[in-house]
């Protein structure tokens, strides 16, 4: 039985800017270390609520 593929926002962008935001993913190095062990739930938080408001505020 296979497991199923874990939804990221990852896009091969791996360099984390000074404010400690990951360039690609606009991600923290805490979101990134956890991400694999969060709940679907809080995944879909991050990529839903997070990200988007994080992108809004690079321009």
């Amino acid at each position: 039985m296979s497991t199923p593929a874990i939804l990221t926002p990852c896009i091969g962008v791996c360099s984390l800017r000074l404010d400690g935001l990951c360039d690609g993913c606009l991600r923290t190095t805490d979101e990134i270390a956890r991400w694999s062990t969060m709940s679907e739930a809080e995944r879909e938080r991050v990529m839903e609520l997070l990200l988007p408001a994080r992108e809004g505020a690079r321009g």
